[in-house]
């Protein structure tokens, strides 16, 4: 019997390339019993690739893998589930055609003597599962219709319904809410009591400080360091992941464009305000956009829900946004952030209601293109399954929203698309060896840079951001701060929203909070803190009321 601290896994000397890639390079990594292990590294580093390996997705070229001392090489995700391996994968790994409970057992579904899957026992066992997991859903609903928060948390169930004894977690937070996280901890807490080896994917070092018990960084595909949490301080691990110390992101203080021009109106000077007066000043400005300034404003936008008449998921949403200026938009998961985002694009066609203004004019919203014809952007929630389309390339992917730019007579000439990305690509810094490198093969942040490009290509006056730092390094995240804010000198309006707390709080001028549909607060600058943003986030009894 394996006992809480020995040895279940080594990795040993683990090598991997890719066309073009080396994504692992001697890699040696220990995972102990009733410890959970966090793996750090910024995107590319090879953290998801070494555990790919383990889990038996990716067999290794070099290297072995011992289990309780015993040499092991997988072939399928299969046999290292066989063997008590299991992974809760960054991406989504589930089968948008069946239920949440054939997903969560699929591959080891009870059966009946007949040989047929017993579907009572596998909803029963399915809803114990979700109940413990607090996700309030029935294990019959079909998968695809579950938002990218609770889809996570059936790969969560999924993973931790089996006889596990070697638990891989790739960013199992990145699409919860405060609660759900919470959840998630206490079955943490209780798979290391029972002897379970945990190795851990995040780039949420703060909430490390509660689970983690060893840390090991990466950084370009190699081991750079690995010791017990507590006796490694976070610019310790910065220092080991980035290869130098970080610059924490500072809060915006103004909003840009509109402050500036004003000031310069005003033939005035504010040197010698005191930082009450500019917050003040600033407050005021936020709160009374002028015509001149509003790209965006939205009056009465509704959308019903599909399956539960008389209720919403948008009800009665009215906000506006100006030029230089971002409006963080924060809420629980249901609160309807990426429905109203959706909205604003199109994507529902007829089924919302409501009047949208663009630059003073209304706008009609019954598709994608609608949008885009009137310059708004949408960078997605899930930009693999959204956002990109993986088997292109990098130049093809940053020029799908604007061919218009590239093709002739029909047809797309190869160099002239180059000529017209390659310019956004390199303001965005975006890490790739050639346009033609398929999107697919790059870290995520830079996954994420490709799809601002794409949008930045069509000249939009409007941009809109859902959960864009969502499975990207601390590094990643404040490059993407760094060109939010320079997008919005630059004059564009961007409206951010994220299920970080205090991301929105860095990123925004203005926020507006969302619970169950409805905008239940909105905050300039100067007021914002924490606790106001939570109580308007919170649900009040009767819930309905909220």
């Amino acid at each position: 019997m394996i006992g809480t601290g020995d040895v279940v896994l080594e990795a040993c000397g683990i090598s991997k390339s890719f066309p073009g890639v080396k994504a692992l390079d001697q890699v040696s990594l220990t995972l102990r019993s009733g410890r959970l292990t966090a793996l750090l590294g910024e995107n590319g580093a090879g953290k998801s690739t070494l555990m790919n390996v383990v889990a038996g997705v990716f067999p290794p070229d070099a290297g072995e893998l011992l289990l309780a001392g015993q040499p092991v090489r997988f072939t399928s995700p299969r046999q290292a589930q066989d063997h008590g391996i299991a992974m809760i994968f960054q991406e989504l790994n589930l089968v948008p055609g069946l239920t949440v409970a054939e997903n969560v057992f699929l591959g080891r579904e009870p059966l009946r003597r007949c040989g047929l899957i017993d579907y009572a026992e596998l909803n029963r066992r399915a809803a114990e599962w979700l109940q413990r997991l607090d996700l309030d859903i029935p294990p019959s609903a079909p998968t695809r219709r579950l938002r990218v928060g609770q889809q996570q948390v059936v790969e969560i169930a999924k993973a931790l319904a089996g006889e596990v004894r070697i638990l891989i977690m790739d960013e199992p937070t990145s699409a919860l809410s405060e609660r759900e996280t919470e959840v998630l901890f206490q079955r943490i807490t209780d798979l290391k009591r029972r002897g379970v080896a945990i190795a851990y994917i995040t780039h949420k070092l703060d909430e490390l400080a509660r689970i983690a018990d060893d840390a090991a960084v990466m950084r370009d595909g190699r081991m750079i360091g690995s010791a017990p949490w507590k006796e490694l301080s976070r610019p310790d691990i910065v220092r080991m992941m980035v290869g130098r110390d970080l610059v924490e992101p500072v809060r915006r203080t103004r909003s840009a464009v509109t402050i500036e021009e004003t000031t310069t109106a005003q033939g005035t000077t504010r040197a010698g305000q005191t930082d009450q007066a500019e917050r003040e000043e600033d407050a005021a400005a936020v709160s009374s956009p002028s015509p001149i300034d509003e790209v965006l404003r939205v009056e009465q936008l509704t959308l019903p829900h599909p399956t539960r008449p008389g209720d919403f998921l948008v009800a009665h949403v009215n906000f506006q946004v100006r030029r230089g200026e971002v409006l963080g938009i924060f809420g629980l998961m249901g609160a309807g952030r990426t429905e109203l985002l959706e909205c604003l694009f199109g994507l529902h066609g007829r089924a919302c209601s409501g009047n949208v203004f663009v630059g003073g004019r209304r706008a009609v919203l019954r598709s994608a293109g609608d949008a885009i014809a009137v310059g708004l952007a949408m960078a997605p929630e899930d930009r693999k399954q959204d956002g990109l389309v993986l088997s292109m390339s990098v130049a093809e992917n940053t020029s799908l929203a604007s061919l218009d730019r590239a093709e002739r007579f029909g047809l797309i000439r190869p160099r002239a698309e180059r000529e017209h990305v390659q310019g956004y690509l390199q303001r965005f810094r975006v890490k790739t060896s050639s346009l033609r490198q398929r999107v697919r093969n790059l870290s995520g942040g830079n996954q994420q840079k490709v799809i601002l490009a794409k949008w930045l290509a069509t000249a939009p006056r409007l941009l809109l951001l859902d959960e864009p730092t969502r499975g990207i390094d601390v590094r990643a995240k404040q490059e993407i701060y760094a060109l939010i804010d320079q997008l919005t000198r630059d004059g564009l309006a961007v409206i951010v929203v994220s299920s970080e707390l205090p991301e929105i709080l860095i990123v925004s001028d203005r926020i507006l909070v969302l619970c169950e549909g409805r905008a239940t607060g909105e905050f300039s600058r100067a007021e914002v803190t924490e606790e106001k943003i939570m109580h308007a986030a919170l649900p009040r009894k009767p819930a309905s009321l909220c």
